[in-house]
């Protein structure tokens, strides 16, 4: 059974609902994950979603700041979210995707970004960082991360140097350091293990950039991107995808665009 699904940090999600229902009518995914949705529950545009085929749908917003959902063509069971470093921003949505085809549980991530300097001892959101990635580490260990996951959304780390335009000029900018790739590789191999499911289908050296700066007028010229957007998944699971996408093009859609584009994995569930 193909089935395929997709993260997107949309960037607002009423401000770009076009830009999505555009994403959804040209590639159609089964599931669509979204970070910084930047609305409360209620102002969740829930309507056009079913309208556009999505009727299955799980929320944690809130107001003006972050914000997570997720809208799936499956029913959509068993729907938490999780508070880390005892701060309450809606960073976390989990969902089992009822497909027929056997227990999947999705979890939607929005990991903070970490301000500008890359010093935790004099930048607290640096620290936030650096400590919700270690709690994660933490709860990967749980015996319900050992098959049937997927993890996805912004993860706001670049961590290869084929993942970054420049390696070296990015290894004091926050989201390239050495202290954040350590982590997020301590994340990837600790637990039960994790597969970078879009490396397994287009592995390095080929460069591969999600996000482009809107400081950069020409974006697509300069093409000064980085690799954060992510979905990994259990061995299990790796094991029944067949190919990963970075959709590039869908920057240029819109005059208004996300900073960041759609990462779709397809899989080939028996």
């Amino acid at each position: 059974m193909p089935v395929s699904i997709a993260t997107w940090n949309i960037n607002s999600v009423r401000l770009r609902l076009d830009l999505v229902r555009d994403f959804l009518s040209q590639y159609a995914p089964d599931v669509l994950m979204l970070q910084e949705i930047k609305c409360t529950n209620d102002q969740f545009p829930r309507q056009a979603f079913i309208e556009a085929g999505y009727p299955h749908q799980a929320v944690h917003g809130q107001k003006g700041y972050h914000g997570v959902a997720i809208i799936s063509r499956f029913p959509l069971t068993d729907i938490s979210s999780r508070v880390f470093c005892e701060i309450a921003d809606s960073r976390h949505i989990s969902a089992q995707l009822d497909h027929g085809q056997g227990p999947l549980t999705l979890h939607n991530f929005y990991i903070p970004a970490g301000g500008d300097e890359p010093d935790p001892l004099i930048n607290p959101k640096f620290k936030h960082k650096l400590d919700f990635l270690e709690e994660l580490k933490t709860w990967f260990t749980d015996p319900l991360f050992a098959r049937g996951q997927i993890i996805a959304g912004d993860f706001n780390i670049a961590p290869h140097e084929s993942d970054v335009w420049s390696h070296m000029q990015l290894l004091k900018v926050v989201s390239h350091t050495p202290v954040e790739i350590e982590a997020l590789n301590a994340l990837l191999d600790g637990g039960h293990g994790w597969t970078d499911l879009v490396r397994k289908h287009i592995p390095h050296p080929e460069r591969l950039y999600s996000w482009w700066s809107y400081r950069n007028r020409d974006w697509a010229a300069s093409n000064r991107g980085r690799r954060l957007d992510h979905m990994w998944s259990t061995a299990d699971v790796a094991a029944q995808s067949t190919r990963a996408q970075v959709l590039k093009e869908v920057r240029g859609w819109s005059a208004k665009p996300s900073d960041h584009v759609p990462v779709v994995v397809h899989f080939d569930i028996p």
